[in-house]
């Protein structure tokens, strides 16, 4: 599920969010089922496919919002992530030291419907052309043979 996390306004919208005043980042929420992919699993896809190493921005996206950072419920999951990142940093996948925060999950707001599935709904949206589908095109190169057929 898209939404918002991590500020200090209640409720907050999608514009909200946008100016940057609310503390929140976008985010997604994951539901898995551990017994077919694990949390490890996820956050090596999720530094595969985003750039950990730019604070504060993804791509053309600048702003607080838009900060690399992993949620986690339990301290298994920090420490998994806090694995994670230095195996990440230690194999050189990226140049630019990891600037991904790791923070506990507090509240979730779900973002509204429209922002629900919005490649699927929007695949021809310049930002899905420009931004999403190279980024599923390199997941799916990356990562095709564990996909669901």
């Amino acid at each position: 599920a898209s939404g918002y996390t991590g500020g200090d306004v209640p409720n907050p919208t999608y514009e909200s969010v946008c100016s940057g005043t609310t503390g929140h980042a976008e985010v997604i929420q994951v539901t898995y089922n551990t017994s077919l992919i694990s949390f490890k699993d996820i956050l090596q896809v999720f530094f595969t496919i985003h750039d950990p190493t730019t604070l504060n921005r993804q791509g053309g996206d600048v702003g607080s919002q838009y900060r690399s950072i992993i949620l986690y419920h339990d301290s298994d999951q920090k420490s998994i992530s806090e694995n994670v990142i230095a195996e990440t940093a230690k194999n050189g996948f990226w140049d630019s030291p990891i600037v991904t925060e790791i923070a506990p999950i507090e509240i979730f707001y779900k973002a509204e419907e429209y922002h629900q599935k919005y490649f699927s709904n929007n695949p021809y949206q310049p930002y899905c052309q420009v931004v999403i589908e190279p980024k599923l095109a390199k997941f799916r190169k990356s990562y095709g043979t564990q996909l669901k057929q």
